[in-house]
């Protein structure tokens, strides 16, 4: 079976919108949504389907560091122990905790009205483009000058 064949469990969808609402919790003094929305964590969900087995490997990393806790999932724990185990995660599993806070955050500024709160338009970029204000180009100066990091091929 493939990446995009596979769903997850009804506890590993319970832990991920935990952890995307501790990723981005709502914001009652700006009106906003948290990650954890049904709209927004509909999108996520659909989007980490698309990449299940990554997705599927940190969540269960994230349950065997709450095992470790004495609970048996990341939901069943408090407030308090799941700040310590996502700590801990993002310690020992610094990729699969990116690939998490990426997803959630690409999938939350996708939203129309997140778009709309940050006074942007509800679009795609291209074809149309956004205009970038005219930055200090002297910033860029260290680039060409720096030592090469890469290997050269042939």
């Amino acid at each position: 079976m493939s990446d995009t064949e596979m769903t997850f469990t009804d506890a590993q969808e319970q832990d991920l919108r935990i952890l995307v609402e501790m990723i981005i919790p709502a914001s009652e003094a700006h009106g906003l949504p948290g990650a954890a929305e049904d709209r927004i964590f509909a999108d996520i969900l659909a989007t980490a389907e698309k990449q299940y087995g990554a997705v599927d490997a940190a969540l269960s990393a994230l349950d065997s560091l709450s095992q470790e806790s004495g609970d048996e999932n990341f939901a069943a724990l408090n407030a308090t122990s799941r700040d310590s185990v996502v700590e801990t995660f993002r310690r020992a599993h610094h990729r699969e905790a990116d690939l998490l806070a990426t997803l959630t955050v690409q999938c939350y500024y996708r939203d129309d009205r997140i778009m709309r709160a940050l006074d942007m338009e509800t679009r795609p970029p291209f074809p149309l483009g956004f205009n970038i204000d005219e930055g200090d180009w002297s910033l860029l100066a260290p680039v060409p000058e720096r030592q090469e990091f890469y290997r050269k091929t042939s």
